[in-house]
């Protein structure tokens, strides 16, 4: 019988592919004018965060904290790949969001299912004076000399958008990219950080918009969706060891420790009803794809979360950054 019998939970923030070294350099584009929300997910300027911030978070943005976060933020995600190789799964469902790389305000669908034969991941292009470590932070998640087209489980991805339109979810439905930009950074984060030449699993891309007001999917459209994947899947016939890995978060660009500590607490106890019921001003600009996760925990409810990591990896004293997240279910 096909079933889901692994899940995966992992950021993908640009400081994932970036030395310590460089974080104080993506500080400095906090510092000059990214647009920031407060913890309570208002509009704030960097200033403002500055003059809130915990006097504490000086000590953690000291080099050798800086080092030490990053490498153990490379160790969890090495784990997290090593575990996808000894599954050996027939697929994995990738679930992640679109930040204007394939869908923009032309066509913005909150719930997408790609299904063609396969996705391409394009090189990066970018401008003359880009500076290094902007392209070094962002070239592992693009080929670096020419596209690659990966495998899709066209199939799996077919038979999801059909149960999910069964079950109450009107999903969109793609089989090629329109955009020469290729597949998006959440699912090229998992290609090119998470599969080695040796294991290149079949995916079925599952987009969601975190991002972009008005339809982003609620936190409990989200876990009830991920429990109408699990149903599919069970029904699904071909590809019988199925995974689920969510592809983003956590809070970002306003680190949230609470909000971090107690979503993961709700994936560690099984509370869907907590995660359904996560504060939706929380959950915006970065901190949105938490909304990701949420859809991977309803799915993998008959398992057990049995790792998990949190790596707060500060780059500001103002308290900017992005809160790391890494967990298993098995």
């Amino acid at each position: 019988m096909a079933d889901i019998v692994l899940a995966i939970g992992t950021s993908h923030s640009p400081l994932l592919n970036s030395p310590a070294e460089d974080y104080p350099k993506h500080a400095a584009i906090d510092a000059s004018g990214r647009k920031l929300l407060d913890k309570d997910g208002k509009p704030c300027t960097y200033g403002e965060l500055l003059e809130k911030a915990d006097p504490s978070i000086e000590q953690q943005i000291e080099p050798q904290v800086l080092e030490e976060r990053s490498t153990r933020c490379n160790a969890n995600i090495e784990r997290l790949a090593r575990e996808l190789t000894e599954a050996k799964l027939d697929a994995l469902i990738v679930v992640g969001d679109d930040q204007h790389e394939q869908f923009f305000e032309d066509n913005m669908p909150a719930i997408l299912v790609f299904w063609g034969e396969t996705i391409a991941n394009n090189p990066l292009h970018m401008d003359e004076d880009a500076p290094q470590f902007w392209r070094k932070a962002r070239s592992q998640f693009h080929e670096t000399e020419k596209p690659r087209d990966y495998p899709v489980d066209s199939r799996l991805g077919l038979h999801l958008i059909e149960s999910l339109i069964e079950q109450g979810f009107d999903v969109s439905h793609s089989k090629k990219l329109s955009k020469e930009h290729g597949e998006g950074h959440a699912f090229g984060f998992v290609h090119r950080r998470m599969m080695s030449d040796n294991n290149v699993i079949p995916i079925v891309p599952v987009a969601l918009n975190t991002y972009f007001p008005p339809n982003q999917p609620r936190p409990r459209r989200c876990y009830d969706l991920g429990k109408a994947i699990r149903k599919a899947v069970q029904k699904s016939k071909g590809s019988e060891r199925v995974g689920i890995l969510a592809s983003g978060g956590l809070s970002h660009f306003t680190v949230d420790e609470e909000l971090d500590r107690s979503m993961l607490d709700a994936l560690k106890r099984g509370d869907g009803e907590a995660l359904a019921s996560l504060p939706l001003q929380k959950l915006n600009s970065g901190s949105s794809e938490i909304r990701n996760w949420i859809v991977v925990a309803g799915a993998a409810g008959h398992l057990k979360n049995v790792w998990q990591e949190y790596v707060p990896c500060y780059r500001s004293a103002a308290g900017t950054g992005c809160g790391m997240g890494f967990a298993l279910w098995k």
